[in-house]
């Protein structure tokens, strides 16, 4: 079998797929074999023969074409042996053999289309689905207008069924949309009113609204149509390779056909070598196993440019990763709320958002989102103002409520806000100040967070055969080496500007093939720059996607594993099939020399190769890895959000520690029967849900209960803790010699490092269980 002269592109596939040249051929050839089997089987030898040359003919007259197309594509010889196999069938009369060979001609290009249409088919997926229209709200009514008419503030109509046309916010109600497209992942997600959606999601819900935030060219969708429009095999250099592989081949295959002859003085010996000397094996490898290592990726929300590219990657040996919007979360998120006496975090939360939620500002954001996830009701606030980089300050409920920057010039700051600044410091954080009346009443520490599938993904990095890992990043030194440390990364490089970072890429690149990772305009020439650029695309800005050979769809940087993982297998099966098929095509083209494989039984032989060089460069698309079970993803997800909502118990606790420090044991007391019930009430009954329920579900995914033995010490830990807490306030309500009951002097410093205890192991449980557990949820 031997196939066309380049591997198709997904379009190319397409327009095979609508002019079926290779099934007719099929058809033809396999209905003047099977006819002339019938015309033998009863006696008719020559019309048996006739219709088989017939058959032989009908394989010729195409190859000889093809021959044509190929040196025209400079290909010279691929396809010369199937021309020599079928001339020389007939010049010997194996006229049998010669019609097995057309049929295994017509049937190998109709298997490699029908490979190459199932391995493209995410990627056409793509491009087919492509909204070409939008329906956009206006004075009169709703009109249906191009999508190219289309700009930003336009108010768009999105029915069930519909793809969003174009990126933008909700308006209105909620919104239900199937995002598998873009990210991978079949499940339906929901965006309330003013999230962002992006082009390509699919209404899975009822008619809602959005307001568009980009042109068409602008938006993610057309950016990936555009990148999956270039996606295909026929850059990749294990392809090339194929090629050159069957420039020297086919020498190889005549020399042997000629020894043949030359030693026996038999010609049909001559034939049987040219039957089963094809390159099929080889040609046909390469480029299925990288077609289907595109629509591979695809799947998992990563958009390859080009086969090349995915070839490249697997060569991969050195990964170097932006920080901001990369390895973490690449915008503020609340850490910790710290509090006066007399007030709690939620409180604070609730008042400092009231008059956030009227702001623009990246921290004014972080906080409203912190208080929508605390599940906590914002009032309307009067007087709003904002004075930039001061902060807002508005009347909620009859207090005027100051947000920002702490007054200068007020007297020294009590001990609790000492505490939370000296915490922001060390935390590299930015705080928030909170005040009513005038009077400091919490401050809220805000830091862009690592992002919890940040250590999972190295991990995976280095299985995958990732032998160095660094960061390069424009911030300072000290919070990027506390990253660096805490996913144990080979080098950190900090304050980077543009082209530093593009300076530290060709570094790397002496040593080993690079991918560059990155998601903002200014990581653009480093993308450029790098062997492989990765963009993240989900958040990232345009400049970067399009300076990039990869785009993480999903706001996932663990895709870029699986990218690396796709990749690196489909190159191994790539060269597993050519070379072991070439293997087979060779010991079968001795045998044949030595005249034990006849030309009839040597096309069959051929075919049977060639169908399992197919099939195992198909494999590609099965997934390598276990993936968690709906009900266990469930799970997750529910112990994931219950996670979000125990936060203020764990502040709760160290703010009970600090009480302790700084205040009257007496004043402190009800700080700490507060944890005690929060843990009694809202913690424990979580922790022992997630050992009953999650854990055993872990557990028979991974193998063995074993695998979370760990989580469950810490689970007794935090329970032993709760409990010595409850016996110290046992202890405090007892009377005492002088009759009085409170908290002694002798059980202070026990009960703080009890309580700093706790909070210390709940902090690092929450952290493990998030990035080895809850990261699971893809």
């Amino acid at each position: 079998m031997v196939p066309s002269a380049p591997p198709a592109s997904s379009h190319e596939v397409a327009h095979r797929r609508r002019h079926p040249v290779e099934e007719g051929l099929t058809m033809v050839t396999g209905t003047c074999l099977a006819a002339g089997a019938v015309c033998w089987w009863v006696g008719a030898a020559t019309a048996a023969d006739v219709l088989w040359s017939v058959g032989t003919v009908c394989g010729l007259l195409p190859a000889l074409v093809w021959v044509g197309l190929a040196v025209r594509r400079g290909r010279t010889g691929v396809d010369l042996i199937a021309v020599l196999a079928l001339a020389g069938s007939l010049a010997v009369g194996e006229y049998l053999a010669g019609a097995l060979i057309a049929l295994m001609l017509a049937t190998g290009r109709w298997l490699e289309s029908a490979a190459e249409q199932r391995a493209a088919h995410d990627l056409r997926a793509l491009v087919e689905r492509a909204p070409r229209s939008a329906r956009r709200r206006s004075a009169t009514g709703v009109v249906t207008v191009p999508l190219g008419q289309v700009g930003p503030d336009d108010v768009l109509v999105v029915g069930p069924g519909e793809a969003v046309p174009v990126d933008g916010r909700v308006v209105g109600p909620t919104a239900v949309l199937d995002e598998s497209a873009l990210t991978g992942e079949p499940e339906l997600v929901e965006r309330a009113e003013g999230d962002r959606v992006r082009s390509g999601s699919v209404n899975g819900g009822d008619v809602f609204e959005i307001r568009a935030t980009s042109t068409e060219a602008d938006s993610a969708y057309a950016e990936i149509v555009r990148l999956a429009r270039q996606a295909g095999a026929e850059g990749a250099p294990v392809v090339r390779l194929a090629d050159r592989y069957a420039a020297w081949f086919v020498p190889v295959s005549l020399a042997i056909c000629g020894l043949a002859w030359l030693l026996s003085g038999d010609p049909v010996r001559a034939v049987a070598v040219l039957v089963v000397a094809t390159p099929c094996p080889l040609l046909l490898a390469a480029p299925v196993a990288i077609v289907s290592g595109l629509a591979r990726a695809a799947r998992r929300g990563v958009v390859v440019r080009d086969g090349g590219a995915l070839e490249r990657l697997g060569h991969a040996r050195t990964v170097v990763l932006d920080k901001t919007g990369t390895l973490t979360a690449g915008r503020p998120w609340v850490t910790e709320v710290a509090v006066a006496a007399g007030w709690t975090a939620g409180r604070v939360l609730r008042m400092a958002a009231s008059v956030d939620q009227y702001s623009p500002h990246v921290l004014a954001r972080a906080l409203v989102d912190e208080a929508r996830s605390r599940s906590l009701e914002l009032s309307a606030a009067r007087e709003v103002a904002e004075e930039p980089g001061r902060g807002a300050r508005g009347v909620v409920e009859g207090a005027v409520v100051s947000v920002g920057r702490r007054e200068e010039g007020g007297g020294e700051p009590p001990a609790w806000a000492r505490a939370a600044e000296n915490r922001a410091v060390l935390d590299g954080a930015a705080v928030v100040w909170v005040a009513v009346d005038e009077d400091l009443v919490g401050a809220v520490l805000l830091k862009d967070p690592l992002r919890t599938d940040a250590p999972r993904t190295v991990r995976r990095l280095r299985e995958a055969g990732i032998r160095r890992i660094l960061m390069l990043t424009g911030d300072r030194p000290t919070p990027a080496r506390e990253i660096a440390t805490v996913l144990g990364l080979d080098e950190v490089r900090a304050e980077q500007s543009p082209p530093q970072k593009v300076d530290s890429v060709r570094s790397e690149q002496d040593a080993a093939v690079t991918v560059m990772v990155g998601d903002g305009v200014n990581d653009a020439p480093a993308l450029a720059a790098a062997d492989i650029g990765v963009a993240m695309g989900a958040t990232g800005a345009g400049a970067s996607s399009e300076a990039a050979d990869v785009v993480l769809t999903t706001d996932r940087v663990d895709r870029l594993a699986d990218a690396v993982t796709i990749a690196g297998r489909a190159r191994r099966i790539a060269v597993q099939s050519a070379v072991g098929g070439m293997a087979l095509s060779l010991a079968a083209m001795v045998v044949a020399a030595f005249g034990l494989l006849p030309p009839a039984a040597g096309a069959l032989a051929q075919e049977c190769i060639d169908v399992a060089v197919i099939l195992n460069a198909l494999r590609v698309l099965r997934s390598a890895e276990r993936r968690v079970e709906p009900g266990t993803r469930d799970l997750l997800r529910r112990f994931a959000a219950e996670h979000e909502r125990l936060r203020e118990v764990i502040e709760a606790t160290r703010q009970a520690a600090e009480a302790l420090s700084t205040s009257d044991p007496a004043e402190a007391l009800p700080a700490v029967r507060q944890v005690e019930r929060l843990l009694r009430e809202r913690l424990l009954p979580h922790e022992r849900a997630e050992e009953h329920e999650l854990y055993p579900a872990l557990a028979a995914w991974l193998g063995s209960a074993e695998a979370t033995a760990t989580m469950s010490r810490a689970h007794l830990e935090i329970e032993g803790l709760t409990n010595r807490l409850t016996r110290h306030l046992a202890l405090a309500d007892q009377t005492g010699p002088e009759g009085t009951t409170g908290l002694r002097p002798e059980q202070i410093s026990d009960l703080r490092d009890c309580l700093y205890g706790l909070h210390a192991v709940l902090r690092l449980h929450f952290a493990q269980e998030e990035e080895n557990y809850f990261s699971l949820d893809e």
